[in-house]
């Protein structure tokens, strides 16, 4: 029964991955938006004001998820 239950928790646990589908430059936005459920363009907007008004935050944030973020598994 444990096991059961350990087997649905994992299931369920969303992970932060690269979009494969929903990319403009390599998916981090896209993939973020799919974790936490809201569409990507909104957070493709607060990255671009975070780079403009955090003196180039935002893009330095947005290249270390590219190196640090996996990419999804393909469709099968």
């Amino acid at each position: 029964m444990t096991n059961n239950v350990l087997n649905d928790a994992t299931a369920q646990v969303k992970k932060l991955r690269r979009s494969r589908s929903d990319k403009m430059l390599a998916g981090v936005c896209g993939g973020a938006a799919k974790m936490i459920g809201v569409d990507a363009a909104i957070l493709r907007i607060i990255l671009v004001a975070a780079t403009l008004l955090g003196f180039g935050t935002g893009a330095i944030l947005y290249v270390a998820a590219w190196i640090l973020m996996p990419e999804e598994e393909p469709a099968v």
